[in-house]
């Protein structure tokens, strides 16, 4: 088809389309938002013959104007980084988590058994404490949750709260690095650090039972419990994803496999992340000041309570926004 064929044919199209986009910056009440779509794809199909067929370069100008000043009418907006990281917060990350309930039962197994046996068999038999804590943990282990706890003049040493929200920020972080890590060994890795962690804290907490004062550690941990268990569970998740890319491919190309994966474990590592960081603060600031030990039970089951509920609860109803997203 000839270049002034073509303008013939089409040129009402576009001056019409011009006529469109001139009501909508005038914010016209009555506009026909099918017809003025239809028209828009018309346009783009235009240009995109056009290019394709080497019209003039005035013709071309004339078109690519016309789409540029109709994208911004249709293209999608972005979202504000504020309302997309409260929109994760509020639904995001707990339909993310639902959605991967198989990896959340796999590590949360991987550390609640070793976690469990430890602390029976600390219990039943101390040299179970010497050997999966060692001298150095069983003394900390008396030292900070025994009779004379030693748990404030160690916290001393840091000179202030803000300085053990540090030394705690630092502890989870390293946790957590070392579970999204393991998972480039095929999860390998993040099942040996979930497993390596539920023994030795329950080792600990067995080891207080025995020679301790297991309430001075129930109150110190109840607080921020939710949230730092949890999270670390969240972070084997994560890496347990980005493991499972390496070992069940599919029919992708492993690296492939590995992208992709990667990209589904962001969500839990962003989210495992924050949950470690806000135990951090609370461990920081509020487990370790004298409080009465009910305040505290009550204050922690209800944050175990409020956590449970969030993620089951959460964001139900709006899974197809997600998948839009």
């Amino acid at each position: 088809m000839q270049e002034h064929d073509f303008i013939a044919e089409n040129s009402r199209d576009w001056d019409v389309f011009h006529d469109d986009l001139g009501a909508l910056e005038r914010n016209a009440t009555k506009v026909d938002a099918v017809g003025i779509a239809n028209r828009y794809k018309k346009v783009c199909h235009d240009l995109s013959l056009a290019r394709h067929r080497m019209y003039s370069a005035d013709l071309l100008d004339r078109l690519n104007q016309l789409v540029i000043n109709g994208s911004q009418y249709f293209r999608k907006p972005a979202r504000p980084f504020w309302l997309s990281v409260g929109r994760f917060l509020l639904y995001g990350f707990p339909i993310v988590v639902r959605r991967e309930w198989r990896l959340f039962w796999v590590s949360t197994l991987a550390f609640i058994i070793p976690f469990a046996w430890a602390m029976y068999a600390v219990q039943n038999d101390t040299t179970w404490a010497y050997a999966l804590l060692g001298s150095e943990g069983m003394a900390g282990a008396e030292s900070m949750y025994g009779s004379d706890s030693g748990l404030a003049e160690w916290r001393g040493e840091f000179n202030s709260d803000f300085a053990m929200f540090g030394h705690y920020i630092r502890n989870n972080v390293q946790i957590d690095f070392q579970m999204f890590a393991g998972g480039l060994l095929a999860g390998v890795g993040t099942l040996f650090f979930l497993v390596f962690n539920g023994v030795y804290i329950g080792a600990f907490a067995g080891y207080v039972h025995v020679a301790a004062e297991p309430e001075r550690l129930y109150t110190f941990v109840i607080g921020h419990s939710s949230l730092e268990l949890t999270g670390m569970v969240i972070a084997g998740m994560a890496g347990l994803r980005l493991g499972s890319g390496i070992l069940l491919p599919g029919r992708l190309r492993r690296s492939e496999s590995l992208k992709r994966a990667a990209k589904r474990s962001l969500p839990l590592i962003y989210g495992g992340g924050l949950m470690t960081f806000l135990a951090a603060f609370i461990e920081g600031f509020w487990s370790a000041q004298d409080q009465p030990a009910d305040t505290k039970y009550m204050i922690g089951t209800a944050l175990w309570l409020i956590m449970i509920a969030y993620f089951l609860f959460a964001g139900r109803g709006k899974e197809r926004m997600i998948d839009e997203a």
